[in-house]
């Protein structure tokens, strides 16, 4: 998978030095990932949850923070819709928030 914009989960470990290890995990596993459906989400984070608008939110270090993305299956990319702690996730939409710049 195709990663865009990683830059927004450097960022955010910048500021979380407890988040760099676990996002860093994250992000070799997900690049080294062909998913072409949900399932396959499932099959390799059960703690996944698979949203509409084929967003999926992934518990990030014993979900202390949490990871909405968006993946796009025939392009095998995904995309870094939101990156924060649990308490910043629930005051947003997982499926409808997008990252500011």
């Amino acid at each position: 998978m195709h990663i865009v914009a990683v830059r927004y989960l450097k960022a955010f470990w910048e500021q979380n030095p407890g988040a760099e290890q676990p996002l860093k995990s994250w992000v070799d596993e997900a690049k080294k990932a062909n998913w072409v459906q949900p399932a396959q989400i499932k099959e390799q984070y059960r703690n996944a949850s698979i949203l509409k608008n084929r967003r999926v939110v992934f518990n990030i270090k014993g979900n202390d923070y949490r990871l909405v993305v968006s993946v796009a299956y025939h392009f095998q990319a995904v995309y870094i819709k939101f990156i924060g702690t649990h308490r910043d996730y629930d005051a947003i939409d997982a499926e409808t928030v997008e990252m500011e710049d």
